[in-house]
């Protein structure tokens, strides 16, 4: 990793045989960082970017990157949004110029901008029309309820359709900075070339400040929608660690053990040997100063009243008796999928820039690995524990409800543990 004297990082990873490059922006602003009145602008800002430059219309950065093959996308997150290209090796320098034309001189025409506002209000209805989709928002929303953390990537459908683009340029003027951009490559690529691409391209960049976020607390709660659907789409949350917090490694391998594959508990306990659900998971989401953890099963309308018991008993059981076998099982899984990572240059680049924007460093193969390979028994039973307990759950279901419990009929069945 290189830090330009603006603060932009550059940070490469060569990936000896390899004769192609993934290479992208990740910006340390996503949701989060929005308010009332701009919400969804880091979203629509992502979908603007492609839209044209100074030099260079929406057509015209199409037709340059697929004219040499490569591939181009962004998403955006609650606390970051990312723009990456993967080229062959010899496009790397196009790519930058690209990434740094769309990231500084996007001109956001008001004609198009009208259109794209069309396009995401299309995209909040689709998810709307998704109950396996839109369950993980309602889901969020009541975990922070009236945070900028609750609040839609998308944003509200009122907000989209009246946003200008005088919003877009003070969002991208406050956030795009120097000093909050990594600029990020794997595969075949030289260290010394990208640092000289960054510099050139990016090395005009003002540095910027460190901007402050609210902070997510997360509260809990109930948000329950009656439809006239084929199954219950049921999502529970319960407080869970950040980033920096001594658990983070273990409670990745509880996930795994409790909900992460077919061998998991929740899988075998509440499909494979009682048959209440086709589909059914769990899954860690940690933020800069909060977390969530979460359980999502679609069920019937008739097997939802047992099944949400259940799923809250086996919970509490993992923390009471978590097995070697188990334990070791999740952390093997948890370091295939690391390892396998490895082979993608794409997935190589995203997992460089996350840990920079995260842990402020990449962490070393070898130090991920061991801090896996550290998580015992007593660990997973005490972050299983700790979670479970943490405090009231939030729980947003969707389709035929009935038979489901009350929300604080599942806080004082954890409350219990």
């Amino acid at each position: 990793m290189t830090t330009l004297t603006n603060g932009l990082r550059v940070i490469s990873d060569r990936r000896e045989g390899m004769q192609t490059t993934a290479v992208g922006v990740w910006v340390d602003a996503g949701a989060r960082y929005e308010t009332i009145a701009n919400n969804g602008v880091a979203h629509m800002l992502e979908h603007m970017a492609f839209k044209g430059t100074g030099s260079r219309s929406a057509q015209d950065i199409a037709v340059e990157i697929e004219s040499v093959g490569g591939h181009l996308n962004a998403y955006t997150s609650r606390e970051h949004t990312a723009y990456f290209v993967r080229v062959l090796k010899e496009d790397l320098a196009l790519s930058v110029d690209i990434l740094a034309d769309i990231l500084q001189r996007s001109t956001f025409a008001e004609e198009e901008l009208a259109r794209e506002r069309t396009v995401v209000i299309q995209e909040i209805g689709q998810a709307e029309d998704t109950p396996d989709d839109i369950i993980f928002d309602r889901l969020q929303e009541v975990s922070f309820p009236g945070q900028a953390m609750g609040r839609s990537i998308l944003g509200p459908v009122e907000g989209v359709a009246n946003m200008g683009r005088q919003v877009l340029f003070d969002f991208m003027a406050e956030h795009y900075t120097a000093s909050r951009l990594l600029l990020c490559a794997a595969g075949a690529v030289e260290h010394d070339v990208l640092v000289a691409l960054a510099e050139k391209h990016f090395g005009g960049l003002r540095r910027g400040r460190e901007h402050p976020f609210e902070p997510a607390h997360f509260q809990g709660g109930d948000r329950r929608d009656e439809r006239e659907l084929e199954q219950v789409h049921f999502a529970l949350a319960l407080p869970a660690l950040s980033y920096d917090d001594e658990d983070f490694y273990p409670m990745q391998v509880m996930s795994t053990a409790l909900g992460g594959g077919m061998s998991s508990r929740l899988f075998q306990e509440v499909r494979e040997k009682r048959g209440l659900c086709y589909s059914i998971f769990c899954f860690a989401s940690s933020y800069k100063d909060s977390g969530a953890f979460t359980i999502y099963a679609g069920t019937g309308a008739d097997q939802i009243g047992e099944l949400v018991p259940v799923i809250c008993d086996e919970m509490l059981r993992l923390s009471g008796d978590a097995d070697h076998e188990e334990v070791a099982r999740a952390r093997n899984q948890l370091k295939a999928g690391t390892l396998m990572s490895l082979e993608s240059s794409a997935a190589r680049a995203e997992q460089l820039a996350r840990q920079t924007l995260v842990f402020g460093r990449q962490i070393p193969l070898e130090e991920l690995i061991s801090r896996i390979d550290a998580v015992d028994v007593a660990a997973v039973r005490r972050v299983a524990g700790r979670i479970a307990t943490a405090g009231p759950p939030a729980v947003a279901a969707l389709g035929p409800i009935a038979g489901l419990a009350s929300q604080a009929d599942i806080a004082a069945r954890f409350a219990k543990g």
